[in-house]
């Protein structure tokens, strides 16, 4: 059974950092696209990265560039999004979720294009 599972996630004060895990099972990430997903009360879930299955390409929603850094080792079966430079407005849900494709493609940052979800981690950036 395919399961993605999100941990990582916490209070942390403006300027901080925080490293989300994604821990993969039931299916060879190879194969995979990964994307991460944040949701914050009252708004759209919005396409934050994603990174291709074998690593080398990777996409990032303008208000994270600079600042968020998605990684993977699919030896580990595992994905990674190194937050830095966290700011209030980064305060959300956060979700990984998987997709049987080599590339990200263009619409990445749509949450239709991703089959396989995990429950989500709590990220709040406050003083």
């Amino acid at each position: 059974q395919l399961q993605v599972v999100e941990s990582g996630g916490g209070l942390v004060q403006p300027g901080g950092s925080l490293r989300l895990s994604c821990a993969t099972s039931g299916f060879t990430l190879d194969y995979y696209v990964i994307g991460w997903f944040r949701q914050a009360p009252g708004k759209e879930r919005e396409g934050v990265s994603c990174i291709s299955s074998g690593g080398g390409s990777t996409n990032y929603v303008d208000s994270v560039k600079g600042r968020f850094t998605v990684s993977r080792d699919n030896a580990k079966n595992m994905v990674y999004l190194q937050m830095n430079s966290l700011k209030p407005e980064d305060t959300a849900v956060y979700y990984c979720a998987a997709d049987v494709r080599p590339w990200c493609g263009s619409n990445w940052y749509k949450a239709d294009g991703f089959g396989s979800w995990g429950q989500g981690t709590q990220v709040t950036v406050s003083s």
